[in-house]
């Protein structure tokens, strides 16, 4: 069987895919930029497409004798985001359809029947409706908070818990959730598949607890052996209030949040358990849950993270190489500097920058921006990085994502912060004798006169941000060089 995954660059697509290559699939990814999937440890296994769920053309081509689609696509950030998922889940189904497709399986949220739904949990009930509706059969999952290394939902959790010895709780964190597993999520977004043809309705599916969000950060405190919390409950923090307070705790930017928060307003409990008939085998409970995100994050193991998806909004050109490129201006500071260091060990500091080591220069700078960032809804500094020592191409990497990587040679960001312009920062390594030279190259591409006040207004700051970085990343590989020798 054929599977095509949509959303195979995000979080739970990213780790369906090799469970379902395990379970013997020939895989389909459909993605936007397959150049995201190159550094893939799946990536020779599977056929990637390029293509858009919300163009029509680019899905008939990517469905072609597929059997099975998952669908895993969601917009939370984007303005008419309701309308987007609509007409994407409309053109899939058509889609689907058209080719002869024998099954959709789709992940949407559990909610409780009869209330008034937040605009994001009602879009995506809509986009399991038009699955259910069409003539392909259809597995609609719904799920409550994800827990595992990486989910949004987790850091939420784990950095509200690990950073407030008190807590000031809203009403909403005593409503009644059943978190699940992401590893019997995926169990069952595999298992499904095989779902008699007659199967068409919606599953609820989570784990053997139910607990309030309250309870779920007390016993994460537990699990995590931190210090039991104090709490201190308010009825004043509406969702917007506290996903504004969650941007300013967790790495979790208030745009992804506030949809998180929204969904936890209802209590989020399972009315029925039908999925264990199609796929047996138990669920997971939550301080096992816990135990087993926490010991992923401990060995850097974490095999996809919520940040990996692409941000609505920010920049998507490739970094412009022709100096009047579309005619307009593009600005550069580019520095070099020669190293006692060898090539190998100068790369190990290029690939190991951002995250717990920062950024080798004025670090009041970069959290200062990285602050003012996240004030106006951009993504911040605080995204750091899945794997303290190596990256692959479409990672996020603090406010930045990985374009270009071509190991040892160079290193290639593009900004997702909140600027008026498209910005990028290039670190190269070149062998030069016994050495390497470290060269350096941050270009910005100005969006109007906004844009070109901008440059000049950080202009003056940059022998101290870019001139530092090219001065401290040699001296540490130099530093480290010695300190191995000795």
């Amino acid at each position: 069987m054929r599977c095509l995954v949509t959303g195979a660059t995000g979080y739970l697509g990213g780790r369906l895919v090799p469970r379902l290559l395990a379970e013997g699939y020939a895989v389909r990814c459909l993605v936007r930029s397959p150049e995201k999937l190159r550094d893939v440890p799946w990536a020779d296994r599977v056929e990637v497409v390029k293509g858009d769920v919300l163009d029509p053309a680019s899905l008939d081509r990517a469905m072609r004798d597929v059997d099975v689609v998952h669908y895993l696509v969601h917009s939370l950030n984007v303005p008419d985001f309701a309308d987007a998922d609509r007409r994407a889940a409309e053109n899939t189904a058509r889609a689907a359809e058209d080719a002869g497709v024998q099954r959709i399986v789709y992940l949407g949220g559990l909610h409780p029947p009869g209330v008034v739904l937040s605009p994001h949990l009602a879009s995506r009930k809509e986009v399991g409706d038009v699955f259910l509706r069409c003539a392909v059969p259809a597995a609609v999952l719904q799920a409550a908070v994800i827990i595992g290394s990486g989910s949004a939902s987790f850091e939420m959790l784990r950095y509200l818990t690990e950073r407030l010895p008190v807590m000031v709780t809203p009403r909403w964190v005593h409503n009644r959730v059943q978190p699940i597993a992401v590893r019997d999520v995926l169990r069952y977004l595999v298992g499904v598949v095989r779902a008699p043809a007659d199967v068409n309705r919606t599953f609820d599916i989570g784990g053997p607890d139910v607990l309030t969000y309250l309870e779920m950060m007390l016993r994460y405190a537990a699990v995590a052996g931190l210090r039991p919390r104090r709490v201190l409950p308010v009825p004043l923090l509406t969702p917007g209030l506290s996903s504004h307070w969650v941007n300013l705790v967790t790495p979790v930017p208030k745009s992804i949040a506030k949809p998180l928060i929204e969904s936890l307003v209802h209590e989020v409990v399972c009315r029925e358990h039908d999925v264990e008939r199609l796929v047996p085998g138990g669920t997971t409970g939550y301080d096992q849950a816990v135990e087993l995100a926490l010991a992923k994050v401990r060995d850097a193991d974490v095999e996809t993270r919520w940040s990996g998806a692409s941000v609505a909004g920010v920049p998507s050109d490739p970094l412009p190489s022709d100096p009047d490129w579309s005619g307009g201006s593009a600005y550069r500071d580019v520095r070099e500097q020669g190293t006692s260091a060898s090539p190998e060990r100068l790369w190990e500091v290029v690939e190991g920058i951002g995250g717990e080591h920062g950024w080798y220069s004025f670090p009041l700078a970069w959290a200062v921006r990285g602050w003012l960032d996240r004030l106006v809804g951009g993504v911040g500094l605080r995204r750091g990085r899945r794997d303290p020592r190596r990256l692959h191409v479409g990672e996020a990497l603090d406010w930045w994502r990985v374009e270009e990587l071509d190991r040892g040679r160079l290193l290639r960001l593009r900004a997702e912060m909140r600027v008026p312009g498209l910005a990028w920062l290039e670190l190269q390594v070149v062998p030069r004798g016994s050495g390497s030279t470290y060269r350096q190259r941050a270009v910005f591409v100005p969006r109007g006169l906004a844009g070109h006040v901008y440059w000049w207004l950080v202009w003056p700051f940059h022998g101290l941000v870019f001139g530092g970085m090219v001065r401290n990343i040699t001296s540490e590989a130099e530093l480290t060089s010695e300190f191995r020798k000795s």
